[in-house]
């Protein structure tokens, strides 16, 4: 009976992936890993904060680290490529505006830091 608890612990640990004190990564992209166990939508500012208080070097991705993730959007565990979402990058010439990118095509665009909810993913280096 022992033994069997222990499996079925071990199992389940496996199956769900585990996770540590900064959030439940969905995997690995590139040199990135990827996390999008965050509330799915938020002001820019709030996005940039929940990814920060997941620790350990957790940001918004990149512009261009968000276009990698769209190429690669088959591989994210629950991504929802119907969205637009965040990313680090201002335009150069108007801090109040930033770069966001929609997942079912690519298409990327720049929008103002005003009142928009979109979707978030947390990345860090690995």
């Amino acid at each position: 009976m022992k033994y069997l608890f222990v499996f079925l612990v071990v199992g389940l640990m496996v199956s769900c992936g585990g996770s540590d004190a900064s959030g439940d990564a969905t995997g690995k992209i590139g040199d990135l890993e990827v996390n999008i166990n965050i509330e799915k939508r938020m002001k820019w500012h709030d996005a940039k904060k929940a990814c920060t208080d997941l620790g350990d070097g957790w940001r918004l991705p990149t512009k261009d680290e968000l276009n990698m993730l769209y190429e690669n959007k088959d591989k994210i565990d629950g991504f929802d490529d119907e969205h637009f979402y965040w990313s680090s990058t201002r335009l150069e010439d108007n801090s109040a505006k930033v770069w966001i990118q929609h997942m079912s095509d690519g298409f990327q665009m720049y929008t103002t830091l005003g009142g928009q909810y979109f979707y978030i993913i947390a990345v860090r280096p690995k």
